[in-house]
């Protein structure tokens, strides 16, 4: 339906590139031929049902697994050729939200989001106030000596967001923040990602089954001056403008689609309107 799923970002420079990647495990083809860009600063969601190829998507993006053919290019670096030594020191440039958090259990939310720090080897006097930032960020800083079966799934995520952040990274991964959370929840997730975009100008890849979702990040944009959501407005302003955000529809591990969330809401097709239940 939507072609060879290519995506030229013509003279915009692209943060991410796939370019007719291929991934399979125990000769099942999980990916198959994937080729798409995300511009800098642009939000790209990645929609489809479970097992189609999302999370594995954001985990070769963020060079934690190598594509069996194809070329991946994240920040302008070769993240498919590169050796793991160089990989290393690549993902402390990617924030990666995974999907249930992946909290360390046995550590307070303060020493989970310092994690990456300390592995950085980090200077002791600047990671406290790092991650206060962070945590502030997520409104979250009151719970800095708790450990994760004390917290609520919602504010799990926003710990793993904030554990995301804490290097500041130019581009965030997320993988199906709402999943599982109650309405009011996700829209929380969805204000951050939001304030990410609009405030600092995170490029963003996120994974999810949730059209609303993208309905959000696509008619909404976080207004810094009244330090709350805003609805976009209908006369093409710059807002509007620079918070469109672009859908990949996949299926079968290929882009079945690609465009607006208002296309597929206005579309006939069978696959497509399963994602509006």
């Amino acid at each position: 339906m939507a072609g060879d799923g290519s995506f030229p970002c013509g003279e915009a420079r692209s943060a991410i590139a796939f370019e007719n990647v291929r991934i399979g495990f125990d000769e099942v083809e999980i990916l198959r031929g994937v080729s798409f860009c995300v511009r800098e600063r642009e939000t790209v969601v990645l929609l489809g049902e479970t097992g189609t190829g999302k999370t594995l998507t954001l985990k070769i993006a963020a060079g934690l697994l190598r594509p069996d053919s194809g070329t991946v290019d994240v920040l302008g670096q070769k993240v498919s050729e590169m050796v793991e030594s160089d990989l290393l020191a690549f993902r402390r440039k990617i924030g990666f939200m995974f999907q249930e958090g992946a909290l360390f259990d046995s550590m307070t939310v303060a020493e989970n989001v310092a994690y990456r720090l300390n592995e950085d080897g980090a200077a002791p006097e600047e990671i406290e106030p790092r991650v206060k930032e962070v945590l502030r960020f997520v409104e979250l800083e009151h719970t800095v000596d708790m450990i994760p079966s004390e917290l609520s799934g919602g504010m799990r995520r926003r710990v793993s967001i904030a554990r995301a952040l804490v290097n500041r990274p130019p581009i965030v991964l997320y993988d199906s923040p709402t999943a599982g959370l109650d309405p009011i929840t996700s829209q929380t997730i969805i204000t951050l990602i939001l304030r990410l975009r609009d405030v600092y100008g995170v490029t963003a890849l996120l994974a999810t089954h949730r059209l609303q979702d993208g309905f959000a990040l696509a008619n909404f944009h976080f207004d810094m001056h009244a330090e709350r959501v805003v609805a976009n407005s209908r006369n093409g302003s710059a807002a509007a403008i620079a918070t469109r955000t672009r859908f990949l529809v996949y299926r079968d591990g290929e882009i079945y689609f690609e465009g607006e969330p208002e296309e597929i809401a206005n579309s006939d097709d069978p696959y497509l309107k399963r994602f509006l239940v």
